[in-house]
C-alpha cells in the first residue's frame, strides 16, 4: 500500500518557517484546493525545504507531492490530532516541466 498525494491549489497564506528543538527546519503552508463542496484548505508541512521555499507567497499556485500524515499531540484538554500533507516537493504551478517531473516521480513510486 502506498501513501502518495498530489495536489494543486493556491497558497492561502505566506510560507512560514519553523525551527524545531532538534534544529530541523520546516515550512508550513496552507493550500486551498477545489473540493466537491467548494474550496478546502489543506495544511502542508515541508521538512528541510530549499531556501527558495520562503519566497512562496499568498495566491501563488503550487503543486505539492508528498504523503498524508495524521499526528497526535497533547493539549490542555487531552489529545489532539491534525491531518496534514508532508511535502516531498512543492513546485510553483507555472513551472510546467518541473511539475510534470514531480508528478512522474510520484507515479513511479506507485508502480510495483
Amino acid at each position: 500500500m502506498m501513501n502518495v498525494v498530489a495536489l494543486t491549489g493556491r497558497l492561502s497564506r505566506p510560507a512560514a518557517e519553523r525551527i524545531l528543538q532538534s534544529g530541523d527546519r520546516l515550512v508550513n503552508l496552507e493550500v486551498t484546493v477545489a473540493g466537491p463542496a467548494g474550496n478546502e484548505t489543506v495544511p502542508v508541512v515541508w521538512p528541510d525545504p530549499p531556501a527558495s521555499a520562503l519566497a512562496l507567497d499568498v495566491d501563488q499556485n503550487v503543486t505539492v507531492i508528498g504523503r498524508v500524515r495524521r499526528r497526535f499531540f497533547r493539549t490542555v484538554n487531552g489529545t489532539g490530532s491534525r491531518t496534514e500533507v508532508v511535502a516531498d516537493t512543492v513546485v510553483p504551478a507555472h513551472k510546467g516541466k518541473r511539475v510534470d517531473t514531480a508528478i512522474e516521480r510520484a507515479r513511479q513510486r506507485l508502480s510495483p
